[in-house]
């Protein structure tokens, strides 16, 4: 691992999600001193799988971490989009994203990446049990104080909140600002939520029994079902070391928000992901010797404690900082799994993040800081909001309205050339880091520009050639 330059600032990571081990990882190569505090006392991956593709695996391979990614993971080429007799109504092909991207979209389980990431990272500089309660950047400018619930407290120039939807030093950093009068009216208004998912990965099974263990690929099968007006819809993967990661999500008929869902004991916890299992166990599923599967052979074959019930909120913040403090992955855009966008645009987030703390000094002033996060946040906002977007149009699928029947038609007879044209967004967008050596991307769509790599690029070359 690269020394920390002592003349670089000091960060500290709230949050040891993907986008906060992502971040920790580049500012270990790039000789930036950080922590990294979790409220957990284990740090457990939240989600079964997850899927991975051009969009961040060139950053992977910068950092050498490519070849063992791909080694627990398989592509996924395809996506079938089934019906309550187990048949496939349509199929999405997908294989044509490693010729636009250079790499397929490739899944694994969270459990993997997570172990792969955290391998990355000195153990020393990973602190649990570390609950943030405040943090203040006001009694000396010079620096940000993190306060944790223990009593303990940690000094950095720079805090990162970079701990989920219902992050701690958002709230913190909004209350600072509201009192300043300078907080947008909407970014205070609660997270919306109106689905609801229940998921888990199962034990490592037989692939005598569940022949499709056997493919080289993790292709999804995807089902919608009304009951009582209300949709609902699954999705089965079978993922490398023989275990299927499954869901079934609840889309509720308006929005809610967690204090208004919470103040009901039973619909959370383990009693309201028994309640969401048992209601889901008859639904079917493809595979098996016989095609008799149901959703209920995926639970019974899972491990209590690997199923989990989870609220899906959906919102794009529009303030991501303020003084030496800086937002990152969930904490500022929360996105359904529809879209299968939220773990990468925390990484992205990371990226663009990386390159800019790594051109900073500790001695940047105040206005230096904040130059650098409207930097980046000028570069991922739109970025994010797009993929935001894209995340609440796939949920459209599910509407049992007019709405739902259009979308579900639109991609059922979408013509290839479209769907190739509507991807080319996402898969332009391919950032790398301006600190390491440049990954080889062989794509056929040409990259996007990326700010923070083309301008710090340029500044870490002034700085070389100065010295």
């Amino acid at each position: 691992m690269t020394e920390p330059d002592t003349n670089k600032p000091k960060v500290l990571i709230v949050g040891a999600g993907l986008g906060g081990l992502l971040l920790a990882i580049l500012l270990e190569r790039a000789g930036v001193p950080y922590e990294v505090l979790e409220r957990a006392a284990a740090i457990k991956p939240l989600g079964a799988a997850i899927s991975l593709g051009s969009n961040i695996l060139h950053v992977f391979n910068q950092l050498g971490l490519l070849d063992e990614f791909l080694a627990f993971s398989k592509p996924s080429v395809r996506i079938f989009m089934c019906n309550q007799e187990r048949g496939v109504d349509y199929v999405l092909e997908q294989g044509f994203v490693k010729d636009m991207g250079g790499f397929h979209g490739t899944i694994c389980t969270r459990k993997d990446l997570y172990d792969l990431l955290l391998r990355q990272i000195p153990s020393s500089k990973v602190h649990l049990s570390k609950k943030m309660i405040s943090f203040d950047q006001t009694t000396d400018s010079n620096v940000v104080t993190v306060q944790c619930a223990d009593g303990s407290s940690y000094v950095g120039d720079i805090l990162v909140g970079a701990d989920g939807a219902y992050s701690t030093v958002r709230e913190c950093l909004y209350k600072e600002l509201e009192a300043q009068g300078t907080l947008p009216k909407g970014d205070s208004e609660p997270l919306p939520f109106n689905s609801v998912l229940v998921l888990g990965t199962t034990n490592e099974l037989s692939p005598e029994e569940f022949p499709e263990l056997n493919s080289d690929e993790s292709n999804p099968q995807i089902f919608l079902k009304h009951i009582n007006g209300v949709p609902y819809t699954w999705i089965v993967f079978p993922m490398k070391g023989n275990t299927f990661c499954w869901g079934v999500t609840e889309y509720l008929n308006e929005y809610s928000t967690k204090q208004e869902a919470t103040s009901s004991d039973k619909d959370w916890g383990p009693k309201g992901a028994e309640a969401m299992c048992n209601l889901s166990r008859d639904f079917p599923i493809r595979g098996g010797l016989h095609n008799t599967l149901t959703i209920g052979d995926m639970i019974d074959r899972t491990p209590k404690e690997l199923i989990s019930k989870v609220m899906l909120e959906e919102k794009v913040f529009d303030t991501w900082y303020g003084g030496r403090v800086v937002l990152l992955g969930d904490a500022c855009h929360k996105m359904i799994p529809s879209g299968a966008q939220g773990a990468v645009n925390a990484m992205q987030d990371a990226v663009a993040l990386a390159n800019w703390i790594s051109v900073l000094e500790k001695t940047s002033s105040k206005d230096g800081y904040q130059s650098a996060w409207k930097e980046y946040q000028d570069e991922r906002h739109p970025l994010a909001t797009q993929s935001f977007e894209v995340s609440q149009f796939m949920g459209k699928q599910t509407l049992g309205n007019w709405v739902g029947t259009v979308s579900r038609l639109f991609a059922r007879y979408m013509p290839d050339w479209f769907q190739k044209f509507a991807m080319m967004r996402m898969i332009s967008n391919r950032p790398q880091v301006s600190f390491l050596p440049p990954a080889e991307d062989k794509g056929t769509v040409p990259v996007i520009d990326q700010p923070s790599l083309r301008k710090t690029k340029a500044m870490l070359a002034g700085s070389q050639a100065r010295s």
